[in-house]
This record gives C-alpha cells, structure tokens and sequence, in this order.
C-alpha cells in the first residue's frame, strides 16, 4: 500500500508538517532511549541484578540503535519513510509492554537492548537526514538541527517524568508510558508522512518546480543497498574520519553521560528526580545547541565546528568528578554540556552529504552512526564494569574527556570536496 497521491495543503511546506510528525517520533525513540538511565536502580532494588548486568541490556540497545541505522536508512529508499517508522513504533511499543513481565536479566536485554534497540535505530539520526534530504533544499542544516535536537527534548519531556513513575508508582509504568506514547504515534506517522513530495505532486520546500531529485535506490534489497554504499564509503579517509569522531560523540553523550549520570549524582548526594532535572536542563540547551548548530553549519566549516564541540566537551567531562557537585557547579556543567550534547550532528552530517551525495549520504551517516553507538555502548558497558571494579566513575569520566579532546584534533584532517570548501 503506497501513500495517497493526491496533493496536500500548504503546497511546499507540506514539508514542514512532515518534519513535524517525524521530531515527534523521534522525540518518542530518544525517551526509550533515555528510560534506562532512570531504571537503573529501581531495577537494582526490584530484582537485586547489579549494575554491570543492567548497563550490558542498555549497551546492546545502544548499539543496536547505531547497527539498525544503515539497514533503517536503506529500507526508507526501497519501502518508504511511512511503512518503516511506522513498523518501528510498533515494535518499540510491544517491546516495553512485554518488558512488564520480566523476571530475570536476559528478558531486560531481549526487550530494552534487542527489540527496543533495533525499533529506535529506525527511528534516530538516519530518518532525520533522510527526511531532510528528500524534503528541502533550502535550510537543511537548520531542519536537520532542529530534527536532532528532538532527542533533546525526549530528555526534556521524558526524564523528570520517568523518574517521577518510577519513585511513585514503579519501574513497569514507565514501561507502559513508553509503550502508549510509541503505539499512539503509529498512525499519525501512517496518515501525514508520505515517502517523498513527489508522491504527492510537490517539490521539496525551496526548491524551484522544475527540479529533479537525485534517482533512488532501484529494487528492495536495502542490506545490499546499505553494504553497497558501505563499500564505496570505507575506501576513503572521510568515512573514517567521520565514524572515528561519532564512536567518541557517543562514548562522551548518551553512552556515559546519559546512562551513568543519575547514578553518578545519586552516588554524590543528590535524588533520582533531582538527577533527572539535571539531565532535563541539558535536553532544555541541547535543543538550543542544536538547532543553533544547524544554523551555524550552513555558514560555517564544519571541521572547525567539530573541532570546537568535541574540545570543550572533553575538557568538561574531566572537570565534573573533580567538582564540588554542588547545586551551582552542576547547573553549569549541564547548560554547558546541554549546548554541546548533540551540537555534532548536523556539521557530520554535512560532511557525509558533500562527499558521498544526496542518495549515498544517508546511507553513509547510517554507519556513521554506527560508530556513535558502538562508542556509547562501549562507555554505557565499560563504565560499569569500572564502577564494579574501582567503586567510582572517575575513571570513566577522565577516559572519555581524554578521547573527546583527540576526536578534536580528528576533525580538522577531514577533507572537503574543493567546491564546498571555497
């Protein structure tokens, strides 16, 4: 079943109520994501599992949310935006509804790390690009900043919340919120997201009425799609590059910072719902780090950018173990880091854009952010292992400032194609 072709209103910003529905369901994919780090200790006190088996469920569904990303962005271009997101809210809300019956840790890891892992790798980074890419000419580092920085405001809305159910009511009510939340958003997405403007008898917004879009992807094979533009990517040093920079953009955001932090602040002193406010004013900067961003892409090297985001994000998180954790210092730390959290998007996906093209750039940031994830289940894993073995997160802490300040250095012996340079 394909979308309607009959033409909706608004003409080209059509677009714009499409770019809507899609930072909803993101918004819903990062509060999945995100849920973990509140239920790491109430599943601690509900089961008695310890904190390397709980951080080993949310780091295969960390990196199975990256791994999904390439095969997501592959199955958009041969069986549609709709269809895919759709399927991928349903199985996000099934999967945490089932996760209610639990009993023993490798159910947590089938339902929060496997099942949840690959419905929100469907619904992340790639569908923001893909979406952009199909649907804009003008603005797309503005669109795309603003369709990341819906991940923050999944923290936003999402983590206060999360940790209010989970202290008043138990853990399996988050469960349930998610699932409602995902299971709701299913038909809207089905209704008002068509696979592309032309579907409808439109040309993406700003572009002129006789413009053609770049061919798509020919027959339904999307793994073959996705390993094809694999291929072509991991023969040059941009792709590297670009997946070396994102591995430490994960290992420093949602891998450590947004698995970890609570427990670090409960560990200091400080409540699950005052650890959660925290997290929740950086989602409140990240969705004005973000869009900004985006902003300052489509004027601005994004090497340079890069290289100023990882740097001060790695000099930050040297700094918190060594802080007083007072209510000053920790606010500080969070608009800081909230302005930096996912600021690195939109310049890497620029990057992606310019040297592989408008059909193999989605595809391509897909395994970028394979790289991300694969960085974020390494800290979301490796920093409880260390917690388990030296009673702390130093350790975690200095490591991960120490790789963000190389990812820095990294970004600036990224090439441009000469025209974009200039």
């Amino acid at each position: 079943m394909t979308a309607p072709t009959r033409r909706r209103p608004f003409g080209q910003n059509y677009a714009f109520v499409v770019a809507a529905v899609i930072f909803f369901a993101l918004l819903a994919s990062a509060g999945l994501r995100a849920a973990p780090g509140v239920l790491m200790l109430p599943l601690e006190r509900a089961f008695g599992w310890d904190r390397a088996s709980i951080s080993m469920a949310a780091g295969i569904g960390i990196f199975l949310y990256g791994l999904t990303g390439p095969f997501a962005a592959a199955l958009m271009q041969s069986f549609g935006i709709r269809r895919t997101v759709t399927l991928a809210l349903l199985l996000m809300s099934g999967a945490t509804a089932l996760s209610t019956l639990m009993a023993a840790p490798w159910h947590y890891i089938a339902t929060w790390g496997v099942l949840s892992g690959v419905g929100t790798g469907a619904v992340a980074g790639v569908l923001g690009a893909t979406v952009v890419n199909r649907w804009f000419v003008r603005n797309r580092g503005l669109m795309l900043g603003l369709l990341t920085a819906s991940t923050a405001t999944g923290t936003l809305v999402f983590l206060p919340l999360f940790a209010y159910l989970a202290s008043e009511f138990g853990w399996q009510t988050v469960a349930f919120t998610v699932a409602g939340v995902t299971f709701a958003l299913a038909p809207l997405v089905w209704l008002f997201v068509p696979d592309s403007p032309a579907s409808i008898g439109l040309v993406p917004y700003g572009a002129a009425d006789d413009y053609v879009p770049a061919p798509g992807v020919s027959g339904r094979n999307a793994i073959g799609n996705a390993f094809g533009a694999l291929g072509r990517a991991s023969t040059t040093q941009t792709f590297w590059l670009l997946f070396a920079g994102f591995f430490v953009c994960g290992l420093t955001t949602n891998g450590l910072v947004g698995t970890h932090m609570i427990a670090l602040c409960s560990e200091r002193g400080l409540t699950q719902l005052e650890a959660s406010g925290l997290l929740a004013v950086m989602g409140i900067f990240d969705l004005i780090g973000t869009t900004a961003s985006g902003w300052l892409t489509d004027r601005y090297d994004p090497r340079k950018l890069l290289f100023a985001y990882y740097a001060l994000r790695g000099l930050s998180l040297i700094y918190l173990p060594f802080s007083d954790f007072s209510l000053i210092s920790l606010n500080v730390f969070a608009v800081f880091y909230g302005l930096d959290w996912i600021a690195t998007v939109p310049p890497t996906a620029r990057l992606a854009n310019e040297r592989f093209g408008d059909r193999d750039g989605p595809l391509v940031f897909g395994w970028v952010l394979v790289g991300h994830q694969a960085g974020a289940a390494t800290a979301a894993i490796g920093a409880g292992l260390l917690h388990t073995e030296f009673g702390g997160y130093l350790e975690a802490f200095v490591l991960a400032g120490t790789a963000g300040i190389i990812a820095a250095i990294i970004s600036l012996l990224i090439q441009r194609p000469a025209v974009a340079a200039a």
